[in-house]
């Protein structure tokens, strides 16, 4: 098994994006900067919409990164927001 930091030096994979450009064209990878700073599958997605939601998914991405914050909050603290 490949090391986090052998994987995030390969530089095919990170230039590669399938389906648009929407984290290609950022000054960091998403995959790149959740993985660099440990964060958890629905912090990740949190920083995923929020990072996209210009350019892809538009209110809709908003809504996910709120969902993702909610269950970051059951998850982490077993608290329940509206």
């Amino acid at each position: 098994m490949m090391s986090d930091a052998v994987a995030l030096k390969s530089p095919t994979a990170l230039a590669e994006q399938i389906g648009g450009t929407h984290y290609k064209d950022l000054a960091i990878q998403h995959a790149e900067y959740c993985q660099r700073n440990g964060l958890s599958y629905c912090e990740s997605n949190v920083v995923k919409y929020v990072t996209r939601h210009k350019k892809k998914g538009g209110l809709e991405d908003i809504k996910k990164a709120i969902h993702n914050l909610r269950l970051v909050a059951h998850f982490e603290y077993g608290e329940e927001l509206p």
